[in-house]
């Protein structure tokens, strides 16, 4: 026989009940002929009061819907057709992380903190489930490399996404630390989605994925080098970012380390704002780079302030004072120039 699906919801559960169908779901009514103007391809038993269904046929449809969102980035309904494989098939590695995938690509600014952590939590899951239902070779490399691409698109976007807002806005300096903070909360939170699928793909399925491993970390490690002098303990920031380029070096050994943001940066601006990269300290940058730098007495300035503050940072950094004497004296001069029309839009260090 063939199988009955509500026309409202979706649902294989219809009871038969005082001469019509009812749907156990939404609880609307068929009469005998429309059920079978309803009637698709599958099995169902109608001998009793519940109607039985086999949900293969269904399950196939749903894949079909959520596949056409997916390729037309429509991620609302995606994510509802995910959902829905979910509750069918609780084993389908590829609807679980989809319908996580794609509720996080949704999220708010404010929501992308909790988004990231989300499809961190998710990961562990996912990789679990395709070690155990894909045991093809190549099927399992192949399910395994489109996760972690979808985990470094995802964490570049919240991570950009969230810079983009935080350097856009115009933060008064009274609350800029603040800001800062959750500058790094959310920012992290989104560069741990890649850390943590790398580290879950050797967990899981040992050193045979290792170059999609060090793929994810990658991009980890790039975030991290933007991220690193907003930390309150810096030195700490970087030495993550050089355990993760020792295992990145072991599955790529062509890979080259990033520059550290503050070889050659602005050390006292960079503890006083509290970022290498910030408005504030985007204007020294350009100041050193385009002025100083073209005068033989600025380039001496440049080369006498590099030889010493490093070491007058490492002792007093940390200190309120020292924050507190420079600050004034650096933001007058941000000011003036600013007004004399050097920006603190974002910049790369000029090469030399």
């Amino acid at each position: 026989m063939k199988a009955l699906i509500c026309e409202m919801c979706a649902s294989p559960n219809l009871i038969k009940k005082d001469g019509v169908y009812v749907c156990e779901n939404c609880g609307t009514r068929y009469t005998v002929e429309e059920a079978k103007k309803m009637i698709i391809e599958g099995s169902v038993d109608v001998s009793g009061s519940t109607v039985k269904v086999d949900t293969s046929a269904e399950l196939k449809n749903l894949y079909e819907l959520a596949r056409r969102a997916r390729t037309d980035n429509n991620s609302e309904n995606a994510q509802k057709y995910y959902e829905q494989i979910i509750v069918k098939d609780p084993s389908s590695w590829e609807a679980t992380f989809y319908a996580t995938y794609f509720q996080s690509m949704n999220c708010k600014i404010g929501e992308i903190r909790m988004a990231a952590q989300r499809v961190s939590n998710c990961e562990n899951t996912v990789f679990t489930l395709i070690k155990e239902n894909v045991t093809d070779p190549d099927e399992q490399r192949k399910a395994v490399n489109e996760i972690a691409t979808k985990l470094i698109s995802v964490s570049n976007m919240l991570f950009d996404s969230y810079s983009k807002y935080f350097y856009d806005n115009n933060i008064k300096d009274k609350v800029y630390i603040k800001y800062t903070n959750e500058y790094v909360n959310h920012c992290s939170a989104a560069r741990d989605i890649v850390y943590n699928g790398g580290n879950l793909i050797i967990k899981i399925f040992g050193d045979v994925y290792g170059d999609i491993a060090a793929a994810c970390w990658t991009l980890g490690v790039k975030q991290d080098s933007i991220l690193a002098n907003a930390y309150k303990d810096y030195q700490e920031g970087y030495k993550i970012i050089g355990s993760y380029n020792e295992k990145i070096s072991k599955y790529n050994p062509s890979y080259k380390p990033p520059e550290r943001n503050n070889n050659g940066g602005c050390y006292v601006a960079t503890t006083v704002y509290g970022s290498y990269d910030c408005p504030q300290v985007w204007t020294l940058r350009r100041y050193r780079d385009y002025t100083l730098a073209k005068t033989w007495y600025g380039r001496v300035f440049i080369h006498t302030y590099y030889a010493i503050s490093p070491t007058i940072v490492k002792w007093f950094g940390n200190t309120s004072w020292f924050k507190d004497m420079w600050k004034p004296v650096l933001d007058r001069m941000i000011i003036r120039l600013n007004t004399e029309g050097v920006e603190s839009t974002p910049y790369s260090d000029r090469k030399w």
